[in-house]
């Protein structure tokens, strides 16, 4: 069974579900027929909000972690997918580097690590971490409580080529957000592969540009299954901060008046009861700029006041998206782990308490897989819907391929290469 649903069986996430399966030749063929136009992104991970009557994507990483949460029986899911997508980028690929996070603070960063390094060793390839922490000065071995250990070597720039001492890689994997933009030791690697590209860095990236991506996909997947996009999609405005402090607020209360308009006439439309609310985020930054939730646009004052605003110029107001999954008492919030073009597998992140985005990845957040009994991801045919987890992670999927999909427009947007030409 999927983690239950505060709403009712025959609400409408189910109608979407079995919408989903009946069309899901359609389906399949749609996303063949885009992934012939556009590359998809070396890897996500998609966090998704199931509320009973709309599932939507609220936070796309380009630079995954969690992979240590995937169970064993998904692992052959990734290992293949791994493969897949190095063979195309580089068939002759024999060495790859990883390049981690500046600092890994906990065993869970290096159990990640260590699970990532194993994907790709599987997948055939020689597989060694390099930091590009200046602070790194030698090979520092980091070792996990199931005897597991990952040794992490300082990155060495030669000419134009990064490696190791007595390691030349073909191919570089960031797992590494690179909040204070690209380093100069990852710049003009034109000899080897870099793989996000360095645009995928919160120095380039903006959110509101992935859910304009986003929605325009949605748009055009809505229309091919007979459905409102909105079912599938949160609405959302970007605000800029004014030049002077009495204009500063003035983008974003506009910004969250629209949201909020927009989301009541949905609730209406649907006769939803909820009450809507609205999450503010840092448009140009990763969730360690802070998220902040607002229930009622009159609140915006004294949240401004409190100092809770994510520190940024730019926002993006996002319409909140509940979470009405549970396991136990606990809510279940569903994350997807793609590679390449494929859903690789993925988690709960399960805690307790409300749920309302990305400001549910609090601490003491515990990780449980999505829950398979048996080692098959395929759609099960003829199960009601809400009752078949395999029906229930392939709506999922469908969901984070589609914004996945967005995130290959987004990096085409901004594509030194193609904004050159153009």
């Amino acid at each position: 069974m999927v983690p239950h649903l505060i709403t009712a069986l025959t609400g409408p996430i189910n109608e979407l579900e079995q919408r989903m399966l009946d069309a899901m030749p359609a389906i399949e063929r749609w996303f063949r027929l885009e992934w012939m136009e556009h590359t998809p992104p070396f890897y996500t991970s998609v966090d998704l909000r199931n509320a009973g009557f709309k599932l939507a994507p609220v936070d796309t990483s380009l630079f995954p972690h969690g992979w240590h949460h995937l169970t064993a029986e998904m692992m052959p899911l990734a290992v293949q997918a791994a493969m897949a997508a190095i063979e195309k980028i580089c068939p002759e690929a024999r060495n790859l580097l990883i390049v981690p996070e500046n600092r890994l603070q906990s065993p869970s960063d290096v159990a990640d690590l260590a699970q990532l390094q194993r994907i790709f060793n599987l997948a055939g390839l020689n597989v060694r971490v390099g930091s590009i922490d200046p602070e790194l000065k030698k090979a520092t071995t980091f070792q996990l409580a199931d005897g597991q250990s990952v040794a992490v070597e300082p990155a060495l720039r030669v000419r134009k080529r990064v490696g190791l001492r007595h390691f030349d890689p073909c191919t570089i994997l960031l797992n590494n957000e690179l909040p204070a933009g690209p380093p100069g030791i990852l710049e003009d690697l034109y000899e080897q592969y870099l793989l996000p590209p360095l645009q995928a860095g919160w120095t380039v990236r903006r959110r509101s540009r992935h859910t304009r991506c986003y929605e325009e996909v949605g748009k055009r997947f809505g229309k091919m299954l007979g459905i409102d996009h909105w079912l599938i999609h949160p609405i959302s405005h970007s605000a800029e901060a004014g030049k002077t402090k009495a204009k500063r607020m003035e983008a974003l209360r506009a910004a969250v008046d629209q949201t909020f308009s927009k989301v009541r006439r949905k609730y209406k439309e649907y006769g939803i009861g909820e009450k809507p609310f609205v999450v503010i985020k840092a448009d140009d930054a990763g969730d360690e700029a802070g998220v902040a939730v607002l229930r009622d646009a009159k609140d915006l004052p004294a949240l401004e006041e409190s100092g809770q605003l994510p520190r940024s110029g730019h926002w993006l107001v996002q319409e909140g998206v509940l979470t009405q999954e549970r396991v136990h008492e606990a809510v279940a919030e569903p994350v997807v782990y793609t590679m390449d073009r494929y859903v690789v597998g993925g988690v709960y992140r399960m805690h307790l308490g409300e749920s309302v985005g990305p400001a549910g990845r609090a601490r003491g957040a515990s990780y449980v897989p999505l829950a398979f009994e048996h080692s098959t991801q395929l759609p099960q045919p003829g199960e009601r819907p809400g009752a078949s987890a395999p029906n229930r992670f392939y709506m999922y999927g469908v969901v984070a391929r589609l914004a996945m999909l967005a995130a290959s427009y987004e990096l085409e947007a901004t594509d030194p290469e193609m904004l050159e030409l153009a």
